[in-house]
């Protein structure tokens, strides 16, 4: 039960508050009650659902519950402000990544990285991290922090650990590592896009 009412509550706090009449804040905060009484959970299974929550997406303090990143534009109340609020400026210089499909490479090189109907950009610390960074992708680009500051961007990182800004210019795309046959096939016509030798 715990792994299936885990994604519930993801989806629910990142996509469905508006359609499911939650009373989300702006900072995507939830009574408790009111998701223990939707989803008919005591508090100790709402609390071992998040607990089980693989990518540490979710965050309960005392009476309230929110995702900590990843929420949609059009399904939920929430403010790029009061999210950015709530997080840490984050503070390192390191090279981070982003994970994204060969499909979606060409659009990336002309407009860099957008958050698209999503309220930020999800990055990495680390290409092998848990967070921040979606499951089978083809290619991941490596991200200089410096650069997206230098373009004015401000850089957050969630209490998870998952790296966020609401976009990544394309100078600041300084790599690109391929992950599956297929982007290796494409790996020069790639990284040619990007001015990457």
């Amino acid at each position: 039960m715990g792994h299936e009412t885990s994604r519930t509550l993801s989806y629910l706090l990142r996509h469905g508050a508006n359609e499911a009449g939650l009373s989300m804040d702006a900072a995507g905060w939830v009574p408790v009650e009111e998701i223990t009484r939707r989803l008919s959970l005591t508090r100790a299974e709402l609390e071992r659902a998040v607990a089980s929550n693989t990518k540490s997406r979710l965050e309960l303090r005392a009476d309230r519950i929110r995702c900590c990143q990843g929420h949609s534009m059009a399904g939920t109340p929430v403010t790029h402000e009061a999210l950015e609020a709530s997080w840490r400026v984050y503070e390192g210089d390191d090279r981070v990544v982003h994970g994204t499909f060969v499909e979606a490479v060409a659009s990336i090189a002309k407009e860099g990285i957008r958050p698209i109907e999503r309220t930020h950009v999800h990055l990495a610390p680390a290409a092998e991290s848990h967070v921040g960074k979606r499951a089978n992708v083809h290619v991941m680009l490596g991200v200089s922090v410096e650069r997206v500051r230098a373009c004015g961007v401000e850089v957050f990182e969630a209490g998870n650990g998952v790296i966020l800004t609401r976009r990544v210019p394309i100078e600041a795309i300084v790599s690109l590592t391929t992950l599956t046959r297929r982007a290796e096939t494409q790996k020069s016509a790639l990284r040619s896009l990007f001015g990457l030798g």
